[in-house]
């Protein structure tokens, strides 16, 4: 039997991620709205079984998702939404976007753009440089 790949394609958003989870012969096998929530996207990436492929559009949340999602899936790839020229091809949803990504993702046809090392705990380094010392 051979590997069991699923192809995970995020439409994101503040509030949701409509989620779409294709197979690897790319047939839709689950479709999904979670939170924005790290607890949230978790619960649902470890409810599948399987090898996952996730994508999403570069935007707002694609660091924070990106560094949630990297040590938990086989790949991550976001993409730039200016060169995703198919998602701009007839209907236009939430979940028709989710599905394409995934199938693109599938397919190989997305480009990705460079996420490496975006983790909170540099994040919070930072304020040691931009807090001023107080001094009484």
């Amino acid at each position: 039997m051979g590997r069991d790949i699923k192809y995970i394609g995020m439409d994101v958003h503040k509030e949701a991620i409509v989620i779409a989870v294709l197979n690897g012969s790319g047939k839709l096998v689950m479709e999904s709205m979670v939170e924005t929530k790290a607890s949230s996207i978790l619960q649902f990436i470890h409810g599948l079984r399987g090898e996952l492929h996730v994508t999403w559009e570069e935007g707002t949340w694609a660091a924070w998702l990106y560094d949630l999602l990297q040590p938990q899936v086989a790949q991550v790839l976001v993409c730039d939404p200016r060169r995703n020229a198919l998602l701009k091809e007839g209907n236009k949803s939430d979940k028709i976007d989710a599905r394409k990504l995934a199938d693109l993702l599938r397919t190989g046809m997305l480009r990705p753009v460079y996420h490496g090392e975006h983790d909170c705990g540099r994040c919070a380094s930072w304020g040691a440089v931009i807090r001023p010392s107080a001094r009484i």
